[in-house]
C-alpha cells in the first residue's frame, strides 16, 4: 500500500481523522499523518524533516515556500478556523458575545488555558494586551506548551479554555461557547502544499486535490472549520 506522509497544524486534526479512512477505503492510499503546531512543524522542517505533503497556517506555508522547501505552485487554502472558548461540559455558558462581555468573563475566570505556541495563542496573548488586561488574565492563565488547551477543563485546573475551534472540539467533556466576536479577530486560514523533495509527489497532489474539494466541506464544517 503506497504511503502519503503528511505533516499538518493541529487545527485539522479532527477533520484529517474523519478523512483518512474514507480516503484510504476510495484510493487504497493510506494517510501517515503527524499533528503540532505551525511553528514546531516550521522547525522540524528546517531541521530536514521528510514529508510529501505540509498543511500549515497560510503565513508558515508562505515561509515554507520561500524557504524553497513547499512547492509554489502547489499551494491550496483548505479552510478557516477562528478562535473560540470552551468551558467543562455542564457549565454555564459564559456571555463572550461582545468586547465587554468578554473582558468581564475573562477578569471573572479562575484561570485561562491558552497556548504559547499556536496561532490560537499568539493572538490571544495580543488580544488581552489590546484590551489592558494582560497583566491580570496571565497571573493566573494556565500556559499550555503544546497540545490542547480544553484538556485543562477536564482536569480542573482552569475554568475557560481559548484555542481555535477545531481544536477545542478535539477533547471530550467540554463544550465549546462559541468564537471570540468576529470583529476582534481574523481567522487563521490553513493551507496545504507539497513538499519539493516529496517521495510520493503523485500520491501527493491526489491528496491535496481531494483536501481541496467540495467533498470535504461538511467534515471541515463538522469539525469546527469554515471552508
Amino acid at each position: 500500500m503506497e504511503n502519503v506522509r503528511m505533516l499538518s497544524t493541529l487545527g485539522l486534526m479532527g477533520a484529517m481523522r474523519s478523512l483518512s479512512s474514507a480516503y484510504e477505503a476510495a484510493t487504497g492510499v493510506r494517510i501517515d499523518a503527524d499533528f503540532a503546531p505551525t511553528l514546531a512543524l516550521l522547525k522540524r522542517l528546517r531541521h530536514g524533516e521528510a514529508a510529501d505533503l505540509v498543511i500549515l497556517t497560510r503565513e508558515g506555508l508562505d515561509e515554507a515556500i520561500g524557504e524553497g522547501r513547499v512547492v509554489a505552485g502547489s499551494a491550496a487554502d483548505l479552510a478557516r478556523s477562528f478562535v473560540g472558548m470552551a468551558v467543562r461540559a455542564g457549565q454555564a455558558h459564559p456571555d463572550i458575545a461582545t468586547e465587554a462581555a468578554l473582558r468581564r468573563t475573562l477578569l471573572a475566570a479562575r484561570s485561562v488555558a491558552y497556548s504559547r505556541l499556536g496561532a490560537s495563542g499568539v493572538y490571544f496573548a495580543q488580544l488581552i494586551v489590546r484590551m489592558g488586561i494582560a497583566a491580570e488574565i496571565n497571573a493566573k492563565a494556565t500556559i499550555v506548551e503544546q497540545g490542547f488547551t480544553a484538556e485543562r477543563l477536564v482536569s480542573g485546573e482552569a475554568d475557560l479554555a481559548v484555542q481555535q475551534i477545531s481544536e477545542l472540539k478535539q477533547v471530550k467533556g467540554i463544550e465549546v461557547v462559541g468564537p471570540i466576536p468576529h470583529d476582534l479577530q481574523t481567522p487563521a486560514v490553513f493551507s496545504a502544499g507539497r513538499m519539493a523533495n516529496a517521495k510520493h509527489a503523485d500520491a501527493a497532489d491526489r491528496l491535496l486535490h481531494y483536501l481541496a474539494s467540495p467533498e470535504v466541506v461538511p467534515v471541515l464544517r463538522q469539525s469546527g472549520l469554515e471552508p
